[in-house]
């Protein structure tokens, strides 16, 4: 659609799209609406699952951020794939602990990535300067 090549012509570069003429803020508000719409279907979806509360989804938002942590923070891929592996460690390690200790696998191969790779699995390259 129309307004889906201006989000990723803003995306790619916001500079530049507002130079060929694209109405940014046409496109920022269309962004924070269609991402604010995802958030309430997912709460929605959320509060079927657990007892309708004000905290319920912190502990799916402290495992979301986990999953990008272990990821790599910045790279999409990485967030996916941390969020994959995560769900994967979580449901395995029951087999063999209670299942009251989900939570604590999660958080133990996070600060087990932080110790190895602090950057996360598929984290960002470093850019180095070149001295001269």
């Amino acid at each position: 659609t129309t307004i889906g090549k201006a989000i990723r012509a803003a995306a790619d570069n916001f500079a530049v799209a507002q130079i060929i003429g694209i109405n940014l803020d046409k496109v920022i508000t269309v962004v924070f609406a269609i991402g604010s719409a995802m958030a309430a279907l997912a709460g929605t979806l959320i509060s079927m699952e657990q007892n309708l509360q004000p905290t319920m989804g912190i502990y799916v938002g402290l495992l979301a951020f986990t999953a990008a942590v272990v990821g790599g923070i910045g790279n999409i891929w990485g967030a996916a794939l941390g969020g994959f592996l995560l769900g994967l460690l979580e449901n395995f390690g029951a087999w063999f602990l209670p299942s009251g200790y989900k939570s604590a696998i999660a958080f133990a191969a996070l600060i087990l990535v932080l110790f190895l790779r602090p950057s996360g699995i598929l984290g960002e390259k470093e850019e180095t300067a070149v001295r001269g």
